[in-house]
């Protein structure tokens, strides 16, 4: 029988809990929280499911989701979610999507797909880009510019921004 006198003498009953008076940054814990539950769905390496667009195309991708990686016998399986109907359509581009995987991700990660029909969760919608009314004097450099696209566009914002400092 244990005395009552030592169930008392617990330290973390008595002390209260340490108060830290700060915020932590979300992306703090964000990290491993999420490395976490691509972990348990199979993925190591969080890419095939943060650019399955890319990956297999925007067709695809509108129609299937990766779920989940696993090693069979034969080497990874990848299991798709795919909307009703159109599990059976994949099935017969099944080499090709695996080939482009594999292509994507630089080795041999996946060799079968297994597909499960369900209805998609919508995607979420993505974020409207904002646009800065900042006027650029006629004279600025970024105007000057005669290159690639990007850069100019890179260029540009980036006068816009410092002119909305001045």
């Amino acid at each position: 029988m244990i005395a009552p006198m030592a169930q008392s003498k617990d330290k973390h009953s008595d002390e209260p809990p340490q108060r830290r008076n700060w915020s932590e940054p979300v992306g703090r814990s964000a990290g491993p929280i999420g490395s976490a539950a691509f972990a348990r769905a199979g993925f190591r390496d969080p890419t095939l499911i943060l650019r399955w667009d890319e990956i297999v195309g925007p067709n695809i991708a509108r129609i299937a989701r990766p779920l989940k990686l696993s090693d069979g016998s034969s080497g990874g399986v990848l299991t798709i979610k795919a909307e009703p109907g159109a599990a059976m359509l994949l099935q017969y581009e099944t080499r090709k999507l695996c080939e482009r995987i594999n292509n994507f991700l630089g080795c041999e990660a996946v060799s079968k797909l297994r597909f499960v029909q369900g209805p998609l969760p919508p995607k979420p919608a993505s974020p409207v880009p904002v646009r800065r009314n900042s006027q650029i004097p006629p004279a600025d450099p970024a105007l000057g510019y005669r290159g690639k696209e990007a850069l100019r566009e890179a260029l540009i914002n980036l006068a816009r921004t410092r002119r909305r400092g001045d």
